[in-house]
């Protein structure tokens, strides 16, 4: 069995520029294979997938921070039997041969993410069971109409500091901002929302040299926060978490708290951006949008396909040799979920100018048994979100040409710098005042969508089934299209509002 990876047996070196090759500056690294981090990956990340499926296919050798190799799985029926596996994949990061052998150390910039933890998404089997089904338990237990409330109020409360100035940076000043807010509000610890939470959690999955310290931060929070509801149980995620059947110890509850924060906070920032950032750079988006042809929810699915919050994800280790898309795997080697180029694989989007209107087989929050079990909140969050800003504001512009904004991005993901707006200055609208409901579900009611499509996912494709047997490459086969809206834009709006409490 042979191998790209220099550090194992067997290895044979492919050309390796000489020093002063402009291709040292590309992203070359040893054995000629491409980083997928710094400059290039960085500014061009789609540029890069496309290298690698030319030259290897579906699944890839690359290089993460420090050299260190591992596999990017690039092919939607891929990545799908990869999550959907795991005999052959686990989640389990102890399994990384470079851990055992000490060429990945422990201070890696990326070890907030692969550092195992007593949490569901490290864990398989009965334990994956027991962990998981805690926090399943806990989310069925949020009032999904109270949270819209909230999602709404502070939206409009976020807009009320700057709707007088006529001009707003949304990343910062919005997108930043609101998912923070709610999380803390559904965990329980509004009192700990500040910038610096706010910093330390966007920092923490960049694999930046301050991304531990910023991990320390967090789970400093959160562990006062378990303390205090195993004193002082309330209402809320995180003593749901502490009382749930299933035991959970305090480590356990707090890594629990963090997974779900981080990556609710992580994934919705980026979405509200970039659903912004298609409303002010496309017109014909906007024109559907405003036009009541398209719901904010559809605009968000759209996005999850063209602009997914999270680009790829580490990871997956094998358990033992095996193959996956030709390429020859061996036990202990880690792989990633190529989410964003899993959404372009021609297999699926020949063409990617076609609208994916009611198709939700992108991989935007994974599959399998670690499918990220919080989208329902995140999408909400973007839904109402981004629905209140545009009705407070519905002439907002872009206020910088579209060629003048600028994306930060490492490996797991790629998001807005900044996205500058302007508008006509509007007074301040009255928030309520009294306290916000309580995140408890007082109701029998389980649909956290507003108007999103009765949508069903491409059906599952076997792992031996040829490709062109994989999920549907057009939104008019398989999946259900909703009927184009018609009716006055006023009517939906009022609809809206209702819903979300006025």
């Amino acid at each position: 069995m042979t191998t790209p990876f220099q550090h194992e047996p067997g290895f044979t070196a492919g050309p390796v520029p000489p020093p002063q090759c402009p291709a040292h500056g590309m992203g070359i690294g040893p054995g000629g294979l491409r980083r997928l981090y710094g400059p290039e990956a960085e500014a061009d990340p789609a540029g890069l997938y496309e290298k690698l499926r030319a030259e290897h296919g579906t699944v890839a050798p690359v290089l993460l921070h420090e050299d260190v190799p591992a596999w990017l799985v690039l092919g939607h029926s891929e990545n799908l039997h990869m999550t959907r596996t795991p005999s052959q994949f686990s989640r389990d990061s102890r399994r990384w041969r470079g851990l055992q052998d000490g060429s990945v150390a422990p201070d890696h910039p990326l070890a907030p993410l692969f550092t195992w933890q007593p949490v569901c998404s490290f864990a398989e089997g009965a334990t994956h069971e027991r962990l998981r089904g805690a926090v399943t338990d806990s989310m069925a237990r949020i009032d999904t109409r109270g949270v819209r409330r909230h999602i709404n109020r502070y939206s409009n409360r976020l807009v009320n500091d700057f709707c007088g100035e006529g001009r707003v940076e949304l990343v910062s000043q919005f997108a930043e901002r609101l998912p923070m807010m709610v999380m803390c509000a559904i965990i329980g610890m509004p009192e700990e929302y500040d910038d610096r939470l706010v910093q330390a959690a966007r920092d923490m999955t960049r694999g930046s040299e301050t991304a531990v310290a910023s991990n320390a931060y967090v789970i400093g929070a959160l562990d006062r926060l378990v303390q205090r509801r195993r004193e002082a149980p309330a209402e809320d995620f995180a003593t749901w978490l502490v009382e749930h059947p299933a035991a959970l110890t305090d480590k356990e509850v707090s890594e629990h708290l963090r997974v779900v924060l981080i990556v609710a906070y992580e994934t919705t920032t980026n979405l509200i951006a970039n659903v912004l950032r298609m409303v002010l750079t496309d017109p014909r988006f906007r024109a559907r949008l405003s036009g009541g042809h398209m719901t904010v929810p559809e605009a968000v699915e759209q996005t999850l396909w063209d602009e997914p919050p999270f680009t790829s994800v580490l990871g997956r280790w094998a358990v033992g040799d095996t193959e996956l898309g030709g390429q020859q795997i061996k036990a202990g080697d880690a792989l990633i979920v190529g989410i964003a180029p899993a959404n372009t694989d021609p297999a699926v989007r020949p063409d990617l100018t076609v609208s994916m209107e009611g198709n939700r087989a992108h991989m935007a929050f994974s599959s399998g048994p670690h499918e990220c079990p919080g989208q329902d909140i995140g999408r909400a969050i973007a839904d109402v979100g981004v629905d209140a800003l545009l009705m407070r504001l519905p002439d907002l512009e872009l206020a910088v040409g579209e060629d003048e904004l600028s994306w930060a991005g490492n490996f797991m993901s790629r998001h807005l710098v900044d996205l500058p707006a302007g508008f006509a200055p509007t007074p301040q609208q009255e928030v309520d005042a009294e306290p916000l409901p309580a995140v408890a579900r007082n109701r029998t009611q389980t649909d956290w969508e507003v108007s999103s499509p009765a949508a069903r996912r491409a059906p599952e494709t076997a792992p031996s089934a040829p490709r062109t047997a994989e999920p549907h490459t057009t939104p008019g086969e398989g999946v259900v299209i909703p009927a184009q809206r018609s009716g006055p834009t006023r009517v939906w709006h009022a609809v809206v509002r209702w819903w979300n409490g006025h």
